[in-house]
């Protein structure tokens, strides 16, 4: 399996991570320092590995680094949150 880093594809508004020559994407959209997250998507033959969880991890250390804060509006990522209390300092809400 190959597997890269997630990356900010800030021209598409989104992160990615490719995984085993698929992408998986999670959509934002950008207000001022606000990122609202409002898609993702795993490619159903990936799913079921933490590629989700992964994806959002990096899109969100990368909010950290950033100095901004997001809003959850994807059922994935309100998900993710609720899992993880240490992103719950990045809530924009």
């Amino acid at each position: 399996m190959t597997e890269e880093s997630v990356r900010h594809n800030t021209a598409k508004s989104r992160y990615e991570l490719e995984v085993d020559g698929m992408l998986a994407i999670a959509t934002y959209r950008r207000e001022g320092n606000i990122m609202t997250f409002d898609h993702t998507f795993v490619p159903p033959v990936l799913e079921g590995r933490g590629i989700g969880s992964r994806l959002i991890a990096g899109a969100l250390d990368d909010v950290r680094r950033q100095g901004r804060k997001f809003v959850p509006t994807c059922s994935f990522v309100v998900a993710y949150a609720k899992r993880h209390p240490e992103t719950q300092d990045l809530l924009a809400v």
